[in-house]
This record gives C-alpha cells, sequence and structure tokens, in this order.
C-alpha cells in the first residue's frame, strides 16, 4: 500500500504548484500522472535535430504573484521574453497589447522539469501511472491505479482537465453535493489539433517568427527556430482553431496532416521544403467555461479539491495560481 498525505492527480503546472507550496510544510506528498513527463500541455517534442513547443505556446503575466515566480526563473536563465505581441498578417507592432511574452529555454516543458527537480525528494512522483478508481473512507481515500496498485491518501487535489477528473471518481461523483457537481460539470474545452514539421530552407513569417490568427482556421503558426528553443533545426507549429480542430480531430490522422501541412505551405520560402512531419492531439485544450473561483474545494467529502487552468482564469498563470491556491486550502483540512 502506497500512503501519503496529499495525492495529486496531474504533474501539470497546477499539480506542480500545489506540491511545492504542499511540500514546504513537510507534507507526504505524491504526484500521479498517467503521461511519461511532467507538464501536462506545458509539452516539447523533439522533430529529428530540432525541438518544437506543441501546447502552451508562451506565457503572460498579469498578477505580482506569478510575476515573482517568473522574476525568479528570468534570472536563473530559465525564460526569456519572446515578445510583446504577435502579427494577424495585418497588425503593425505598435498596435500589439505590450505584454511580454515569455518562452522557455529549451522548451516549455523544460519549465515544469525545473520545478519538478526544484522539489527533488520532496515528493513520491509516478509517471506512466493512469488511476482508474477514488473512493472516500472513514480517514482519507483510496485510489487504484490500472495495474492494480492501491494508494492512500489523507487529501485528494485533483488538476486534470475536469471530464478525465470525474471519470476517475466514478461512483463518487454522486457523492458531491449538487451545487459542486453542477459546477464542475458545467466546465467545458475546445481540442487542439496541432502539426509539428521539420522544413529545411527558410519560412516566411513576421517578426518573432509567429502568426497568430484567432479568428483564422489556422490560428496559430510559430518558427521554433526563431523562437529560440530549437538552434539545429527548423521545426513549425502549427494550431487548428478550436472549430476547425472539431472538424479535423476524428478525421484519419494522416488526412488532418495533410490538411495542416498545405496550410504551411504558403509560407515557405523559394525552394523549402518540408522533411517530417508528425500530427499532435489536446482533447482538453482550451477550457471555454470556466469556474470562477480559482480551485473547487468538495463541501461533503473527506478533503478533496479540483485546480487547473479551467479555474480562473485559462491560461498558464491561471494554472500556476489554481494550484497555488488549492494547495493552501488543502493545508488548512491536513
Amino acid at each position: 500500500m502506497n500512503q501519503a498525505d496529499v495525492l495529486i492527480v496531474g504533474a501539470g503546472l497546477s499539480g506542480l504548484a500545489a506540491a511545492q507550496i504542499m511540500s514546504q510544510r513537510g507534507l507526504k506528498m505524491m504526484v500521479i500522472d498517467k503521461g511519461r513527463s511532467v507538464g501536462g500541455r506545458l509539452a516539447t517534442r523533439r522533430i529529428g535535430q530540432g525541438v518544437a513547443d506543441h501546447g502552451a505556446q508562451f506565457f503572460t503575466v498579469r498578477s505580482a504573484i506569478f510575476q515573482g515566480h517568473v522574476n525568479q526563473w528570468q534570472e536563473n536563465g530559465l525564460v526569456y521574453v519572446w515578445s510583446k505581441g504577435f502579427s494577424d498578417g495585418q497588425r503593425a507592432p505598435q498596435e500589439y497589447d505590450g505584454h511580454a511574452r515569455y518562452a522557455t529555454r529549451g522548451g516549455m516543458n523544460m519549465l515544469a522539469k525545473h520545478i519538478q527537480t526544484e522539489l527533488g525528494e520532496r515528493i513520491d512522483l509516478r509517471l506512466n501511472t493512469r488511476l482508474t478508481q477514488l473512493e472516500a473512507e472513514e480517514h482519507g481515500w483510496l485510489a487504484q491505479d490500472e495495474q492494480g496498485q492501491s494508494y492512500t491518501a489523507r487529501a485528494v487535489l485533483l488538476t486534470a482537465p475536469v471530464p478525465q477528473s470525474l471519470n476517475i471518481l466514478g461512483a463518487m461523483v454522486e457523492q458531491l453535493a449538487p451545487d459542486d457537481r453542477a459546477s464542475l460539470q458545467r466546465i467545458a474545452y475546445s481540442p487542439c489539433v496541432c502539426g509539428l514539421f521539420g522544413v529545411e530552407g527558410e519560412v516566411m513569417l513576421p517578426d518573432p517568427g509567429a502568426l497568430q490568427r484567432p479568428q483564422e482556421a489556422i490560428s496559430w503558426i510559430a518558427d521554433n527556430q526563431r523562437k529560440g528553443i530549437s538552434p539545429n533545426a527548423r521545426v513549425m507549429t502549427l494550431h487548428a482553431s478550436p472549430a476547425f480542430s472539431q472538424q479535423l480531430y476524428d478525421i484519419p490522422e494522416h488526412e488532418a496532416l495533410t490538411t495542416l501541412q498545405d496550410a504551411l505551405r504558403p509560407y515557405l520560402g523559394a525552394g523549402a521544403r518540408i522533411t517530417q512531419a508528425e500530427l499532435k492531439k489536446w482533447r482538453y485544450a482550451q477550457p471555454t467555461v470556466l469556474h470562477p473561483q480559482r480551485y473547487l474545494l468538495a463541501s461533503q467529502l473527506p478533503p478533496l479539491a479540483f485546480a487547473g487552468d479551467a479555474f480562473g482564469e485559462a491560461r498558464v498563470e491561471g494554472a500556476f495560481l489554481s494550484g497555488l491556491e488549492a494547495g493552501e486550502a488543502l493545508l488548512n483540512h491536513v
């Protein structure tokens, strides 16, 4: 039996931020994630000799609390200002909103790995582990993974996309207070279909190497080499818009990839050619209906909280602050 004071499901930014604040109080933390790496949508992929971000592309800062963390990361050389806005193909730079867009050296996933390194042995991290069951007990929670391993904890924090968290709860969803259950079931997400393309030759994009066009079928095009994370090879990232991603999501992958590849071709310079192509899909990419508070603490069960980028604000900063506040809230109950 694996035991912890707090079990955190999801090793994305919310889960790591919560682990950071709770482990500082000496609690025994266990963090479980079904993926091969920490980070969630802070996702970076190697394509040949190149590197590409295929989840979150950058982050901004709106709060003093997050700015304090970002300043430290910047001093450590971990993050840097990539731009203060992106062209949509028409706007001039002076029309940008002026908020710094931060990127992470080596790719966005390196930010999550940095926090993982800081946590070190203060947490018991279990990757490639998928929970299938979560049940309330007299003094906390009993969880089980698909390999039959069991885990007990005094408190649980669920930071995965809310539909996945509710699926883990299974029949326990009916034990949630009606208002809590309704609030969680109201949360909604849009998907994102992403194409990653290795390119030999030039790609014609405005400075700083990206186009952001929320109203277009292809809403984001970025050159990871010009971004500064892929010095050895040019790799392009294309995101389909939420509506277009919905159309592409369930068609054969080679058809979706061909569609994205065709969208990239008009930006290729003379003689440039696409050498590699991969498709990535995010079913819960962007929260579209959010919970107004930064976390939800279940009211009729042993300590159980929900957090993530669907709580408060749908940004990288929102995910981080959600994890911090959910961690603080659980500290009062453990």
